[in-house]
C-alpha cells in the first residue's frame, strides 16, 4: 500500500501548490514580495536523494508537464529543469553525506537554482521585465524563506516515509 504514497503525496503536493500561491504577493510598505511554494520539487529532491534518481526523474518530468500546461505558458521548461534538478541533487548527494540536515540545505540550494534559472530564462525570452536585483529582493529570498519553513516543517515526514517505502521494496524483493 505505502508503494502509492509517495506517487500519491506528489500529485497532493502539485495541487497545493496553487493554494499556497493565494498568499501571495505580500505587500510590506510600498513592495510586493512574491512567495512561489516549490512543494514538488522539495518532495522530488527528497526522493532522488533517498529513493531512487530514475522514479524522481520520470515524476519530475510527469509533474514538470503538469506544471508547465497549468501554470505556465511554456510547455517543457519544468519538464526540462524538475528532472535537472533531481539530477544534480543526485550527484551532489554522492559526494556528500545523507544526512537529513545535509539534504534540507541541499534542497533550498536547488530551489535558488530552480528560481534562478527560471528568472533567467524568462529574461532570456522577454517575459519578465525585471532586474536581477529586484528578483533576488522580491521574489527569490521570500521564496527561500517560505520554503525553508515548508523543508523545515516536512522534511523528516519526507525521509521517513519514503525510508519506509525502501524497507518495503528490500523487503519484497527478499
Amino acid at each position: 500500500m505505502i508503494r502509492f504514497v509517495i506517487p500519491f503525496l506528489a500529485i497532493i503536493l502539485f495541487f497545493m501548490e496553487p493554494v499556497f500561491s493565494l498568499f501571495s504577493p505580500l505587500n510590506i510598505g510600498d513592495t510586493s514580495y512574491t512567495l512561489v511554494p516549490r512543494f514538488v520539487i522539495v518532495y522530488l529532491i527528497f526522493i532522488a536523494v533517498y529513493y531512487s534518481r530514475q522514479r524522481a526523474i520520470i515524476y519530475g518530468i510527469i509533474l514538470g508537464l503538469l506544471y508547465d500546461m497549468y501554470h505556465i505558458d511554456i510547455i517543457g521548461l519544468y519538464a526540462f529543469l524538475y528532472p535537472l534538478i533531481c539530477i544534480i541533487a543526485s550527484v551532489i548527494i554522492r559526494q556528500i553525506h545523507r544526512h537529513i540536515m545535509t539534504v534540507m540545505c541541499l534542497a533550498l540550494f536547488l530551489i535558488m537554482v530552480l528560481e534562478v534559472l527560471s528568472y533567467l530564462f524568462a529574461s532570456l525570452i522577454a517575459l519578465t521585465t525585471i532586474g536581477m536585483e529586484e528578483f533576488m529582493v522580491t521574489r527569490l529570498m521570500p521564496t527561500l524563506i517560505a520554503n525553508s519553513l515548508f523543508v523545515g516543517m516536512f522534511g523528516w515526514f519526507f525521509k521517513n516515509l519514503i525510508y519506509k517505502r525502501v524497507l518495503q521494496r528490500q523487503g519484497d524483493v527478499l
